[in-house]
């Protein structure tokens, strides 16, 4: 069926072409509202109805007149037919969504997805300090960071995964401090502990590891302790590999690996924020003002310009991502996507108007942005909010270990980014059709134990792909291969739009689709042809589930619990 698209949009193309030369109307088709007016719907005539200045409906069917002298609409279209003020409806025949299951078979693993387009994305997401665990913001950075360059993945994008953090500043003083008071023997509530101190059990373990000289390895940086409590340096350059380190734990157990750390310090120690401070000052796009340094930000679309650099001489904190992006650019990533908290909404015209006024060839727009709102945890109808590791809240680890990688990926992303969502650990626990997580996998394990049970039975899967399609009439059959054909244009939408949410849509839709075929149609039959199409049809969605699934980082399990046989 994927095919029998790309050809029937090319002659589309054509037949708009031959209706409105020069026209410049891209071929396409859509999804009919409802199912029973046709497997796709076109709109071409409508478009072209008013510059052509004529009547829709009629130009619609000299449309269908067009396409009707084509090969392609010949071989796969059973009718088309004009609805509505002007749209065309389009009936495949058969064969064309059969067609569909074997190019699963025979794509595989790459069903659904693109060739190498040469171009490069960075996706930089979870960008925690190490101050401390990951939370549960981190987590969901994670859960979309990490999908949203799987996605990219697939179309084609060479992607780089980037992590950015501040190896300096307040919050690492803090941190330093904080460790040191444990080290001399204060804790929480202790006269003399510091306000501003971190107060969560992970200081003293990291006071109690720097007592005992360790060293500690993490993916960017080793450090090994001194021991002494008053070397300070030492103390919080041990408390940030550390924490580092306890970082990539979080994430090791989140199945994820950065391929490139970037500290915020080096743009200072290398020069950059200088530079770019200098090069808007001789553009001309900063004014001083009450002793401080401004951005012109108001030039490029911002409510009001922007100070740069105060008057006690730091920088404010947008200058540096200003710098950042400067960078991200001269390294050959045409495309950036930063996945942050709703917080740094304010941050986005700033960091866009600086990098127009550096005049680098950066284009508008640059870099792009998913924001995402925090999560709300909730454990037998009651809020869980603290967490005894982290001190004040619950931590990306903590929810991994109540539930699993599975549960916290899937549910993660299975809401725009924008919403709030709240993750319910007992529902994340059940296993039944309720949780979606386990919805979607126990289609996948259902596939598999039939599968089996047909192999045991002298079944053969490398036949599958030669199996006599044509055979599948069902209305469950017809349904699930249309819902298999629809997923490369799926993804193509999900990554254009930042959007994992579509995918986990897609699975349930996918996976319900399965469970009524599986309520509706034996699969193990008298006729061992109808019964090898079945077979082949429920390896193809075997096949894209688990696509679909990997886009995630959620596994696609052979066996579960509630696995049963009773339909073959």
């Amino acid at each position: 069926m994927i095919q029998a698209k790309q050809d029937l949009l090319a002659a589309l193309g054509e037949a708009i072409q031959e209706l409105s030369p020069g026209a410049d109307l891209a071929a396409a088709f859509e999804s009919p509202k409802q199912a029973s007016h046709g497997d796709f719907a076109c709109t071409a005539a409508m478009q072209l109805a008013r510059p052509l200045k004529k009547n829709p409906r009629e130009l619609a069917q000299a449309l269908i007149e067009a396409l009707q002298r084509r090969p392609a609409f010949q071989t796969w279209v059973d009718s088309l037919e004009i609805a509505g003020p002007g749209f065309i409806n389009i009936r495949l025949k058969t064969a064309a969504k059969q067609a569909v299951v074997k190019e699963v078979l025979d794509a595989g693993a790459a069903f659904g997805s693109q060739p190498a387009n040469g171009q490069h994305v960075m996706v930089e997401f979870v960008s925690a300090n190490p101050t401390g665990p990951l939370h549960l913001g981190h987590a969901r950075q994670a859960a979309l960071g990490d999908s949203i360059c799987s996605l990219f993945a697939t179309q084609g994008w060479d992607v780089t995964r980037e992590f950015y953090y501040n190896d300096a500043g307040v919050q690492i003083a803090t941190l330093a401090n904080s460790t040191q008071c444990r080290l001399k023997g204060l804790k929480p509530g202790d006269a003399g502990w510091p306000e501003s101190a971190y107060n969560g059990d992970y200081i003293q373990d990291i006071a109690d590891a720097f007592l005992r000289k360790e060293t500690v390895k993490a993916d960017d940086r080793e450090f090994t302790a001194s021991g002494d409590i008053d070397d300070l340096d030492g103390i919080r350059q041990f408390a940030v590999a550390y924490l580092r380190h306890e970082q990539d734990l979080d994430l090791q157990a989140f199945g994820l690996k950065f391929d490139h750390y970037f500290l915020e310090s080096s743009l200072y120690s290398t020069g950059r924020v200088e530079a770019t401070v200098s090069k808007l000052i001789a553009n001309g796009k900063t004014y001083e003002q009450d002793g401080a340094l401004w951005l012109r930000s108001t030039d490029y679309g911002d409510d009001k310009d922007r100070v740069m650099r105060k008057s006690d001489g730091t920088f404010t904190y947008f200058v540096p991502d200003v710098a950042y992006h400067i960078n991200k650019f001269e390294r050959g990533f045409t495309k950036c996507v930063n996945i942050q908290g709703t917080d740094h909404h304010g941050t986005i015209a700033r960091v866009r108007a600086g990098l127009q006024a550096a005049d680098v060839g950066i284009p508008q727009g640059f870099p792009d942005y998913v924001l995402h709102k925090m999560v709300l945890v909730m454990k037998g109808g009651e809020e869980v909010k603290l967490s005894k590791r982290a001190g004040s809240y619950v931590t990306a680890r903590d929810l991994i270990d109540w539930t699993s990688r599975d549960a916290v990926r899937f549910f993660l992303i299975s809401r725009k980014a924008d919403t709030e969502f709240t993750f319910d650990i007992d529902l994340a626990l059940q296993q039944n059709d309720e949780n979606p997580v386990f919805y979607v996998q126990y289609a996948h394990a259902r596939i598999c134990s039939v599968i089996r049970q047909w192999a045991a039975n002298g079944g053969v899967e490398a036949d599958l792909p030669g199996a006599e399609l044509a055979l599948l009439k069902a209305p469950a059959e017809t349904a699930l291969m249309l819902k298999l054909a629809d997923y490369p244009r799926m993804l193509g939408g999900a990554a254009e739009g930042l959007a994992p949410h579509d995918v986990t849509f897609y699975l349930r839709d996918l996976a319900a689709a399965f469970h009524s075929y599986y309520a509706a149609e034996r699969f193990l039959t008298d006729n061992d042809s109808l019964t090898r199409a079945r077979m082949a049809l429920l390896a193809a969605t075997r096949q894209v589930l688990g696509n679909a699934l990997a886009v995630l980082g959620v596994s696609a399990p052979e066996a579960m619990a509630r696995e049963t046989t009773e339909n073959p």
